[in-house]
């Protein structure tokens, strides 16, 4: 597994993939309202410098992922807790991107299937695919994406052509001053998907070129926070900031509002497809994550046993996480988000490379350094 590769641009299509997401379909932002857009561009700018303290953890260990530098840093004792808590982080957040597939599919094309059929069977697919390697999986990447990043734009055209898009609904601009947005950027977008991309130390050591992992990083933050920003703008130029705010799903809600001369309507299926794809990226990176960091921790040679270990283990979870799909969003924006996440993905990290920077400046002969 180890001596597989994947190319640069495999691993921007399958990270941007990955930043995209379910947050594509969800929305963000949505209590800043209209200037929802100007919150994910502040994220974005702002994770700039979360994506720099994750490309400079990998330069000075390149050979390592994220789990397997934490003992260098840390010490072996210590490192335990803490690669538990990226395991189970990974796990659980796989379990709760496929819940939200799973609802989605069971209120739109799928009403009468069980969410637990429809999990599973993504599930299989997902395991199917990472069973082949990294390279697989970045091959897969490279397949899919063109398709996923056209169908979104289809439907950003689409949309244009709907009666009720207004620009004017993005204003009035910081309409409801500065805090609401500075709490959605602090609490939530640099978090989610920003603060996600922690998942690509995961990937780092498989690419063919390190040295440009770091422009690569930050090419990843920047299309990918452009992308949801004029997803945003589409999104409120047509529901307005009310509706936007409330709705679970906003762009399947706009796009149902395409009618082209009463005769082509119904582009739900394209939203589905847009949502499956984009939980293939987020679910396929979570679950390699979890699977090669305990292939990692406990020194295993293969990752194939894990991964259909960690197949048994998300599906169940994904529906016992939450009563409902209500309660899950609840959870994740009310609790998970603004609290968990920033400890994980934010200060871990910057602790991290406190403590490698000081190792490596003030002991440069240790071989752990």
């Amino acid at each position: 597994m180890q001596q597989q590769k994947i190319s640069v641009l495999q691993f921007f299509y399958v990270i941007v993939g990955f930043e995209l997401g379910t947050t594509i379909i969800l929305g963000l932002g949505t209590e800043a309202k209209q200037d929802a857009w100007l919150v994910i561009g502040i994220g974005m700018i702002s994770s700039l410098l979360l994506m720099g303290v994750f490309t400079q953890l990998s330069s000075y260990y390149p050979d390592d992922t994220l789990v397997s530098m934490i003992p260098k840093i840390i010490g072996k004792y210590l490192s335990y807790p803490v690669i538990m808590i990226y395991i189970l982080e990974f796990i659980y957040n796989a379990a709760r991107v496929c819940r939200n597939l799973g609802e989605l599919l069971n209120s739109t094309i799928l009403d009468e299937t069980p969410t637990v059929v429809l999990i599973g069977s993504f599930m299989v697919l997902v395991i199917y695919c990472l069973r082949g390697g990294v390279e697989t999986f970045g091959r897969m990447g490279e397949l899919v994406f063109p398709i996923y990043i056209m169908s979104i734009v289809v439907i950003w055209i689409l949309l244009l052509s709907v009666e009720d898009f207004n620009l004017k609904n993005l204003t009035p601009v910081l309409g409801n001053g500065i805090k609401p947005i500075l709490k959605e950027v602090y609490l939530g977008v640099i978090n989610f998907p920003f603060g996600e991309t922690i998942i690509s130390m995961m990937f780092f050591p498989f690419l063919n070129n390190k040295q440009i992992n770091r422009k690569v990083g930050m090419s990843i933050i920047l299309i990918g926070g452009i992308l949801l920003m004029v997803n945003s703008i589409m999104m409120i130029s047509i529901l307005g900031p009310e509706i936007y705010s409330r709705n679970n799903f906003p762009l399947l809600s706009a796009t149902q509002m395409v009618s082209i001369g009463d005769f082509l309507e119904r582009f739900d299926a394209l939203i589905i497809l847009i949502m499956v794809v984009g939980v293939f990226f987020k679910v396929g990176c979570w679950t390699f994550g979890a699977a090669f960091a305990i292939s990692q921790l406990f020194k295993l040679n293969h990752i194939k046993s894990v991964l259909l270990a960690l197949g048994t283990i998300i599906t169940p979870l994904s529906l016992v996480s939450a009563t409902s799909f209500v309660q899950s969003l609840e959870i994740g924006r009310e609790y998970y988000i603004p609290y968990v996440l920033p400890l994980i993905q934010i200060m871990l990290p910057i602790l991290l490379l406190c403590i490698a920077f000081i190792r490596i400046k003030f002991n440069p002969g240790d071989p752990s350094a």
